[in-house]
C-alpha cells in the first residue's frame, strides 16, 4: 500500500503527484493511458502559475489585446505551456505509474475494470470535470503561421462578429512558427455544437484574409460550472470544480495549489479539504458563479457591451476578477464597479439576468 494514490495522471494530478513525491510520500499515479500528450493547449496571465523552468513555457505575449466594442490593451504577460516539458518537469523516478482504468474510487480503494484493487492512505481523483448537464466553453482551432500576429502579440478577446449565440476569437502564439486561432464560445448551456464554431471560424478567417486550408488543431469542451465536491473522497483539479467559471482557466490554479494540498496530505489529511476550497475561495466562487448566470441569460446584443465595460475597469479590478481565487473582496468590487459604470439598459439586463435561474 503506498501513501498516495492519485487517478489521473493529466496537468493537475500529475502536479500533485510531484508534490507528493517531493515530500517523500509513496506516491502512485494511475491513468489508462499514462503516456498518452497533453492535447488541449494551455495559457495562463504570468501571474498566476508558479516558478517554472523556462524550456516549461513555449510562447510569451506581452502585447495582449481585446476587441469588445473598441480595442483595448490588456495588463499582464500571457503565457502558453509547452506540455511535452511541463509533463518532464513534473515526472519523477520514484512514482510508481499504473496503467488501468478505474470502476470504483474510495477514500482509501480504488478497484479497477480488469478486477484489480489498489490501496492508499490517501486516494485523490484528479480524472477531470464530472458528466452532467452543465454551462459549457466550448472552441475549434486551428494553426496558422506566425505572421498573422505581430511579435508577442496575442488577442484576448474579440468580439467582432460576435453573432447569436454570441463568439469570440482567441488567438496566441504556439511558438516562434505557429499561431492558435480559436473560436470560441465562452459559456452556454447546453455548450454550443462544434460544427457551429466551425462555420464562424472559416468566416472569421475569411474575413481576415488568412489561410482556410489548415487541418483542425484542437477541439474544445469543457464545464464551466461543475459542482463543488462533496463526502470524504479527495479531489482534485477540474474533478473538484477548480475551473474559473468566467474564462475556463484552472490548470495554474493546480500548479498553485499542488504544494499545500501535498503537506496537508503528509502531514494533517483532515484539512486536506479546507486547503482546497478554503472558505474565501467558495466565496469567491459563488460571485463567479453569479457573474456566469449573468452572461447564461444576458442578451446575446448585449454581450459586446458587457465586455466593453469590462475592458475599461481598472487594471486591478480586472486582474482581482480575472485572478485572484481567494480574493472576494476583489472580486466583489470589479463586478460592482462594472455595474456601476454600465448604462442604465445594460445594467437592467445584467440585474434581471444574475437573477434568472
Amino acid at each position: 500500500m503506498v501513501d498516495v494514490l492519485v487517478v489521473g495522471a493529466g496537468p493537475a494530478g500529475s502536479a500533485l503527484a510531484a508534490a507528493c513525491s517531493d515530500l517523500g510520500l509513496r506516491t502512485m499515479l494511475l491513468d489508462r493511458a499514462p503516456e498518452r500528450p497533453w492535447r488541449a493547449t494551455y495559457g495562463s496571465w504570468a501571474r498566476e502559475l508558479p516558478p517554472l523552468p523556462a524550456d516549461a513555457i513555449a510562447a510569451r505575449a506581452t502585447n495582449v489585446r481585446a476587441h469588445a466594442l473598441t480595442e483595448h490593451k490588456l495588463d499582464g504577460e500571457y503565457l502558453v505551456l509547452h506540455n511535452e516539458n511541463l509533463r518532464r518537469h513534473l515526472s519523477r523516478p520514484d512514482i510508481g505509474i499504473v496503467t488501468g482504468r478505474a470502476e470504483a474510487i474510495t477514500p482509501t480503494e480504488v478497484r479497477l475494470v480488469d478486477g484489480r484493487t489498489l490501496r492508499a492512505g490517501v486516494v485523490v481523483d484528479a480524472t477531470g470535470p464530472p458528466r452532467g448537464r452543465h454551462a459549457e466553453q466550448t472552441a475549434v482551432g486551428v494553426a496558422l503561421p506566425a505572421d498573422v500576429l505581430a511579435p508577442g502579440e496575442a488577442v484576448f478577446m474579440d468580439w467582432r462578429q460576435a453573432g447569436d449565440p454570441p463568439t469570440f476569437c482567441y488567438a496566441l502564439p504556439l511558438d516562434g512558427e505557429r499561431v492558435l486561432v480559436e473560436e470560441t464560445s465562452l459559456a452556454h448551456l447546453p455548450g454550443l455544437s462544434l460544427g457551429l464554431l466551425r462555420e464562424r471560424l472559416h468566416r472569421r478567417l475569411t474575413v481576415h484574409g488568412w489561410p482556410l486550408d489548415r487541418p483542425e488543431h484542437e477541439l474544445v469542451r469543457f464545464p464551466l460550472d461543475p459542482p463543488l465536491p462533496r463526502g470524504g473522497l479527495v479531489t482534485f483539479g477540474a474533478r473538484a470544480g477548480m475551473i474559473h467559471p468566467a474564462t475556463g482557466f484552472g490548470v495554474a490554479t493546480a500548479l498553485t495549489l499542488a504544494p499545500r494540498v501535498a503537506r496537508a496530505i503528509a502531514e494533517t489529511p483532515a484539512v486536506i479539504p479546507r486547503t482546497i476550497w478554503p472558505m474565501s475561495a467558495r466565496m469567491t466562487h459563488v460571485l463567479r458563479r453569479r457573474g456566469l448566470a449573468a452572461l447564461l441569460h444576458m442578451p446575446p446584443a448585449r454581450i459586446p457591451e458587457f465586455f466593453e465595460h469590462f475592458f475599461r475597469l481598472p487594471a486591478e479590478n480586472q486582474r482581482d476578477y480575472l485572478s485572484g481565487r481567494e480574493n472576494f473582496t476583489g472580486t466583489a468590487a470589479a463586478m460592482l464597479a462594472l455595474f456601476r459604470s454600465a448604462s442604465p439598459r445594460l445594467r437592467s439586463a445584467i440585474a434581471f439576468a444574475a437573477t434568472t435561474r
